[in-house]
């Protein structure tokens, strides 16, 4: 029970560690075009992040799976990016749903290769199994918080405060993209 407890804590922490702000970032992109009508989709993409970023886990620590520590860690800020695009283009939020899921997927695995090596490390052989499903459930658990946070700051934004909704998207993206855009950078591979 103990070990479930602090993979749990871990994979929570890992998402909303303030030295790490990749999660934050990636999970407030996606999620700032939406209401809370729009929770269910919300909580199926970032469930299809936390199972790409545990397969990622899973391939590094049971196939010894390692991409370039240098070429993930571009391409981390480089998905931030990617998917600020529609916030500042102002593409519609439905349109680009048909790219979403398979892009979240995508950028869950890329994220997750962030974490692998230092998961790999510390997760005895033993409870491989525990550590993992628990270490995902606090990802999920800690993006959840993150889209309710975002959901709520746009509605007070929003239907309180009486800010329009594309230009709610237009700053939040842009605040956001400027981030990833510095990141993308410091990590340039080349």
């Amino acid at each position: 029970m103990e070990s479930i407890e602090l993979f749990f804590k871990l994979g929570f922490g890992h998402v909303l560690d303030p030295q790490a702000l990749d999660h934050l970032f990636f999970i407030s992109a996606f999620t700032i075009p939406f209401q809370f009508k729009d929770a269910r989709q919300l909580l199926w993409w970032t469930t299809l992040f936390t199972v790409g970023h545990t397969l990622s886990l899973v391939g590094n620590y049971y196939f010894e799976i390692n991409p370039s520590a240098r070429w993930i860690e571009f391409f981390i800020p480089l998905s931030i990016l990617i998917a600020c695009v529609p916030l500042i283009t102002g593409t519609s939020a439905a349109r680009s749903q048909r790219y979403l899921s398979g892009l979240i997927f995508i950028f869950g695995i890329v994220h997750g290769f962030g974490f692998s090596r230092y998961f790999g490390m510390i997760v005895p052989e033993e409870q491989a199994t525990t550590a993992l499903l628990s270490f995902a459930l606090g990802v999920e658990g800690a993006q959840i918080v993150i889209i309710i946070g975002v959901l709520c700051v746009a509605w007070l934004l929003v239907a309180v405060f009486s800010m329009p909704k594309e230009k709610w998207k237009l700053v939040a993206g842009a605040m956001i993209a400027s981030q990833a855009l510095e990141m993308t950078l410091q990590n340039w591979p080349l």
